[in-house]
């Protein structure tokens, strides 16, 4: 009796304590999900966490900590990534790290920091690389630059500083390696069969450089030269080309001279090895390329990293690199917006009496007599006819045997309209195809009869309902051609074969045609329309024909059905092709033989003659050419550096009634004091909630001066003026955004007139970015 009281208690307690348990995971779980509510992501999943450990056989606990965390996680994520582009990086790293103690195995926060650190880096880098710009050593930041841009080839300052050096080179031709300053001081020779070796020494002379040649080097060579007010680097370039010899530069002031052989150049000839890691193109199709154009041999891909290794002369190197730029671009892009609309009126009219039109006979009997041995009658049973009517069960026929159906009297009309809508939205890249199906997959059952083997049936499924291909083809003019094929198709009866397998009768109507749009244009596809008229009548021979009173002994039924299938169309470009800069279209190449070599080339210059020493050919040197500034370069930034580069940071679509933020960028600026510029948007689909600015002016402590008008003109105008210069890159402004209730469909967000000053007042040259484009959806 005891123990049964002990049993008792301890199962009191042990449901005492689960009811508690249960009560307070109940409690951390509500406390969590409000926290999450409060934008308090760190607390709330603690609270969660909490519910689970006090209630850990709850599905429902563990299923939404483990959702909310990955969502809260993805969000953080991209709100860092967001900040990065945007140059924040302080606020990035915070929201890294927030990840991390969070998730503390997330891969993509770890990654996140050390992109961090890499754009810290590549900014310190970009800042020399723009300095030696900024000083004429074309060269230094040509090199800084494409160490950068192999590392990350989306570096914007780096994009448009190298941009800026490929307009630099197009001016003047530049030898890619460094030499001194000598050889690029003009000189006049004259010389008719003069020893080679003599020449050089004419020329080591006047510029200071050394020439060493290699052993074989005919000491019998000659040379005929008359030049004038040339520089000394294009003569010695276009006198090794003439006689068969190359060049390899050892030091500012060292060039050894070989002859121009294969066997010498495998000697003598440097070779780079270089790694592309390609975003779009295939790794198939470039090799292609770069053996097509190149002839290169040394080369390796692999298709799993879409990796492209080659081992060539820094000159082809850099010429794979123009070429790979312009084909490792991303393809473009469409969102197709599709309504299809069926539109179905019927009407049925059904009037009059419906008399019956056949008779049964009912209730039929036969006598059964049954007799014994001696001839009396026993008894004599009815029984009712079953299947056969007989000529002896016609003799009890009468009126109350024979049996009809009962009139029907049709009084109906009906008035029906239907409307099919099905709205779908696809994207689908350039020139490939898409299908979209809804309907239903119906079971079309294939019977097979094999000799000594059997019958065997086979299952295969008919699409019915509305079948729609497309195939776009996106043009650089923002233009899109499609290939559409509509087919609507229904069951219209169904069959049965004499083997009792169902097949079906299927109507179908369809569309294929070959149309060109413009980006957001709507085209409608109409007339595909199934037209129906039916009469039919019941009536009784004769009396049924009667004039005017031929209704009373017939019935009318008239139907008629009208289907229409409308198809609207409408292309919204999510991304195009942009066109390559020309220096990446058309560059030179070298020639036939030597692939990558710099152009023959011999400018003039004004001389300025000295006194030739005697003994000597005639040689003519002058000073630099006239005309070149000798004032501090940083005083006029738009002649010396790098234009000043304004640009938008905006999400690629944005849904209606939620805020997203737009970030305003500032590249390459230096000694810059004032800044004023224009936001253009849409006010009728967008507007600005929010202005602030960024922290790129504000970091080194100085005081900014900041306003912004125009808000709701749809002209959005930021102005800033600060106390002291700034130089760099960074996030100039934020504004944050809404669209507008109903306002569907793309936009987009653009800068227009840009004025940037320094701190005398005069005006800095500056550009903006493309307009942003931005889909608005619901």
């Amino acid at each position: 009796m005891k123990l049964n009281v002990c049993n008792r208690c301890w199962l009191v307690l042990s449901l005492i304590t689960l009811l508690i348990s249960g009560c307070a995971g109940e409690k951390a779980f509500r406390d969590g999900k409000s926290l999450l509510a409060e934008s308090k992501i760190e607390e709330g999943l603690a609270q969660l966490e909490t519910a689970t450990k006090e209630d850990p056989k709850n599905i429902e606990y563990r299923a939404y900590l483990h959702r909310e965390r990955l969502n809260q996680v993805n969000r953080l994520l991209l709100q860092a990534d967001s900040l990065r582009t945007a140059g924040q990086y302080d606020e990035a790293e915070k929201m890294f790290t927030r990840v991390q103690k969070i998730d503390k195995e997330n891969k993509r926060a770890a990654d996140g920091l050390q992109q961090l650190q890499n754009d810290r880096k590549h900014n310190v880098e970009f800042n020399k690389a723009n300095e030696q710009f900024t000083a004429g050593n074309i060269d230094a930041s040509q090199s800084i630059v494409r160490a950068i841009l192999a590392e990350d080839p989306s570096h914007l300052p780096s994009l448009k500083l190298q941009r800026a050096i490929d307009d630099q080179q197009k001016q003047s031709v530049i030898s890619n390696p460094p030499l001194a300053s000598g050889l690029k001081k003009p000189i006049t020779l004259e010389f008719r069969d003069a020893n080679m070796r003599s020449v050089f020494e004419v020329i080591s002379r006047t510029s200071g450089i050394n020439f060493i040649f290699d052993k074989d080097v005919r000491p019998d060579l000659k040379a005929t030269v008359y030049v004038k007010n040339s520089s000394i680097e294009n003569v010695i370039n276009l006198l090794l080309i003439t006689n068969q010899l190359e060049k390899r530069i050892l030091s500012e002031n060292t060039l050894l001279i070989y002859p121009n052989t294969p066997a010498k150049a495998k000697d003598y000839q440097e070779l780079v090895v270089k790694s592309f890691y390609l975003a779009n193109a295939d790794v198939k199709q470039t090799l292609n390329m770069i053996k097509t154009m190149l002839k290169t041999r040394d080369v390796f891909i692999d298709e799993k990293l879409n990796l492209l290794m080659m081992r060539d002369t820094p000159e082809v190197i850099r010429l794979a690199e123009k070429l790979i730029t312009a084909q490792d671009m991303a393809e473009p892009e469409v969102m197709l917006e599709v309504e299809v609309l069926e539109v179905k009126r019927s009407k049925l009219t059904e009037l009059g009496i419906q008399y019956p039109n056949q008779f049964t006979v009912l209730n039929l009997t036969n006598s059964n007599t049954v007799t014994t041995s001696a001839g009396s009658i026993v008894a004599t049973t009815p029984s009712v006819v079953a299947s056969q009517l007989t000529v002896e069960s016609l003799k009890t026929l009468n009126a109350g045997k024979i049996g009809i159906s009962s009139p029907v009297l049709n009084l109906r009309k009906e008035d029906s309209d239907t409307n099919i809508l099905a709205n779908p939205r696809i994207r689908v890249k350039n020139r490939e195809k898409a299908k979209i199906h809804i309907g239903d997959k119906v079971p079309v059952i294939t019977t097979t009869s094999t000799a000594n083997v059997g019958i065997s049936e086979s299952v295969s499924y008919l699409d019915i309902g509305l079948k729609l291909d497309v195939e776009p083809n996106i043009f650089l003019e923002n233009e899109v051609g499609i290939k559409v094929g509509l087919e609507v198709s229904n069951i219209v009866r169904e069959i049965k074969s004499s083997t009792g397998t169902l097949t079906y009768q299927v109507g179908t109507r369809n569309a294929v045609t070959n149309l060109r749009l413009k980006d957001g244009e709507t085209q409608a596809l109409a007339g595909l329309i199934n037209d129906e008229d039916r009469a039919s009548a019941s009536k009784i021979p004769g009396l049924g024909d009667l004039p005017l009173f031929g209704h009373l002994f017939s019935s009318h039924r008239d139907e008629h059905s009208k289907t229409e299938i409308i198809l609207l169309i409408t292309p919204h470009i999510v991304r195009n092709l942009v066109r390559p800069d020309s220096d990446i279209t058309e560059f030179t190449s070298g020639t036939e033989t030597s692939i990558g070599a710099a152009p023959l080339f011999l400018g003039t210059a004004t001389p300025k003659t000295d006194k030739a020493p005697s003994g000597q050919p005639v040689i003519s040197l002058s000073s630099p050419p006239k005309g070149v500034s000798t004032t501090n370069p940083a005083a006029n930034q738009a002649t010396t550096g790098i234009p000043v580069q304004l640009g938008l940071i905006a999400p690629p679509q944005a849904n209606i009634g939620k805020e997203f933020v737009v970030n305003v960028s500032a590249a390459a600026f230096n000694n810059v004091k004032q800044t004023s510029f224009e936001v253009v948007y849409d006010p009728a689909k967008l507007e600005v909630t929010k202005v602030q600015a960024g922290n790129f002016l504000e970091q080194d402590g100085q005081p900014t001066d900041f306003t912004h008008t125009g808000e709701g003109s749809g002209y959005l105008r930021l102005n800033f003026d600060r106390e002291a210069p700034v130089n760099g890159s960074g996030n100039l402004a934020i504004i944050y955004m809404r669209p507008l209730p109903g306002k569907t469909g793309p936009t987009s967000l653009s800068i227009s007139n840009p004025e940037v000053a320094d701190m005398t007042g005069n005006p800095v040259k500056s550009s903006a970015t493309p307009p942003r484009p931005l889909m608005i959806v619901p």
